[in-house]
């Protein structure tokens, strides 16, 4: 999918995939001191399962740009989009806006409609009736790239 002259968005379909399991750890690991690693793993854990309520709706998409940073959702992240999930004021949702995609939270304030970025850099688009508008889905996960 082109956005702004280059190839931006890579949608990844979940629905039909196979099944990708991976190992688990049997005990949470702690993110203070260090605890002695045990020597075993739990039963393997399907992130599909994990992560995605309707596959049949449910897709992956990449992020390029720095719209949404102060939101944690930052260049190279993968999104999970649910197109099944009911959206509403506060939403962050995957929109194709004048022909183009793009992430932002969705605001209603009153009557009026808009797209707002979790960056400071960029100003709130307001949806005007003439607006081609619509939301795609609802971003349901963030999964981080590699630090």
């Amino acid at each position: 999918m082109k956005y702004r002259g280059k190839v931006a968005l890579q949608f990844h379909p979940i629905s039909g995939q196979t099944s990708f399991q991976i190992p688990l750890m049997n005990s949470a690991v702690a993110a203070g001191f260090p605890s002695p690693a045990e020597d075993h793993l739990d039963l393997p854990i399907d992130l599909n399962k994990y992560l995605v309520k309707n596959p049949a709706a449910t897709f992956y998409v990449r992020v390029d740009g720095d719209s949404m940073d102060e939101a944690d959702i930052h260049q190279g992240d993968i999104l999970i989009v649910d197109r099944s999930e009911s959206h509403g004021t506060g939403s962050v949702v995957l929109a194709v806006l004048n022909g183009e995609f793009t992430v932002k939270k969705l605001i209603k304030k009153g009557n009026e409609l808009y797209l707002e970025s979790s960056n400071s850099a960029y100003a709130p688009i307001k949806i005007e009736i003439e607006t081609d508008f619509k939301v795609w889905g609802v971003v349901t996960y963030v999964i981080h790239r590699p630090i």
